[in-house]
């Protein structure tokens, strides 16, 4: 059963107008800080930042270590919420460790241990530990399913006085473990003719994503989708898909949505991408939504067959977007342009 916050907010997807032109929702949401390259392609550095010095960067925030002599690596990456914690922080937690997790699985790395660190919890108020109880409930929860080992949980106590509370914020580590470095499947698109994917059923949930907040100026919202058995499923469908060597790119879709996560895999080799929406599904939510869930991934055309069966096998939804182009953006048979050109328009 998918879990769903919306009974408890007066929110709802029907009252919000769906734009008619897709081009401004993208170059609305290209000027959000929280989507802009800079964000997604800088390291710390003594260097001016550009757009332009940003072009053909890197957007996998996840580092990897190499274990020497052994052939094997460790992966890690650090992820940190604080929207709607206190909304529902049992289910917020659950989303931030399966959003760690599904990171890993995409690079090929099968996680293994995860830490969580709960900070500014006012210990003056009791829905402070209600937050504290209900996060351990999801880490615990969460860990137990996707066969995580919890190495380690603090929480930092507050209290506030003299100055407004600061938001709680959780954040978590996760490792994960590849047996050989030449198995790393990376997120960008490798190369043009390629045929693009989306794993994980599309949905028309917009909820608590950067365009419902950014684009229409509403933030009282409910959580995206999100179901735990469904990310246990990814998790095993992921292994087996990088076990057999099907996929040559795999993406968790992410903040901005699917548009956004297209865009973050074409931007490191200048390539581009020809997708079809989903009829059944609405064009805003398929292409900005942020429900749980859901990989991108990129398949060489002479194993498209392969991967096809695979995938069907395993009774995992999927959906066939369209393929990788030179650099060219279209959406249903309309250029957007090309991705040059959205980086340096930013």
């Amino acid at each position: 059963m998918i879990v769903s916050d919306h009974e408890n907010s007066l929110f709802s997807i029907e009252d919000i107008s769906e734009p008619e032109n897709i081009d401004d929702v993208i170059y609305t949401l290209m000027v959000n800080p929280n989507l802009s390259t800079i964000n997604y392609f800088n390291d710390f550095s003594d260097k001016n930042i550009t757009p332009e010095s940003l072009e053909g960067g890197d957007a996998d925030e996840t580092c990897i270590f190499e274990v020497d002599g052994t052939g094997q690596c460790l992966l890690m990456t650090t992820h940190a919420f604080h929207h709607h914690l206190e909304d529902n922080p049992r289910r917020a937690t659950e989303i931030l460790v399966s959003r760690a997790a599904r990171k890993m699985l995409c690079l090929g790395a099968r996680p293994m241990v995860v830490s969580a660190f709960l900070y500014h919890i006012n210990f003056a108020d009791h829905n402070g530990h209600l937050t504290a109880s209900g996060a351990k409930q999801g880490l615990e929860f969460s860990a137990r399913k996707l066969q995580l080992k919890v190495t380690d949980r603090k929480i930092r106590f507050d209290h506030f006085k003299g100055h407004g509370p600061v938001p709680p914020t959780l954040i978590i580590s996760m490792m994960g473990l590849v047996t050989n470095k030449a198995l790393i499947t990376t997120h960008e698109f490798k190369r043009k003719g390629n045929n693009i994917f989306l794993l994980g059923r599309p949905s028309d949930d917009i909820g608590a994503s950067e365009y419902l907040e950014f684009y229409h100026g509403i933030s009282n919202s409910p959580l995206p989708e999100f179901n735990m058995e469904a990310e246990v499923h990814l998790r095993e469908v992921l292994l087996g898909l990088h076990e057999n060597k099907l996929i040559s790119s795999a993406s968790p879709v992410g903040k901005g949505g699917l548009f956004f996560t297209l865009l973050r895999a074409a931007f490191p080799n200048n390539l581009g991408f020809d997708i079809t929406t989903d009829a059944e599904t609405r064009r805003d939510a398929f292409l900005f939504g942020e429900a749980m869930g859901r990989i991108i991934v990129d398949v060489d055309p002479e194993k498209e067959d392969e991967f096809v069966d695979f995938v069907a096998s395993t009774r995992m939804p999927f959906f066939m977007l369209g393929h990788v182009t030179r650099g060219e953006i279209r959406i249903d048979d309309v250029s957007l342009g090309f991705t040059d050109k959205m980086s340096t328009g930013i």
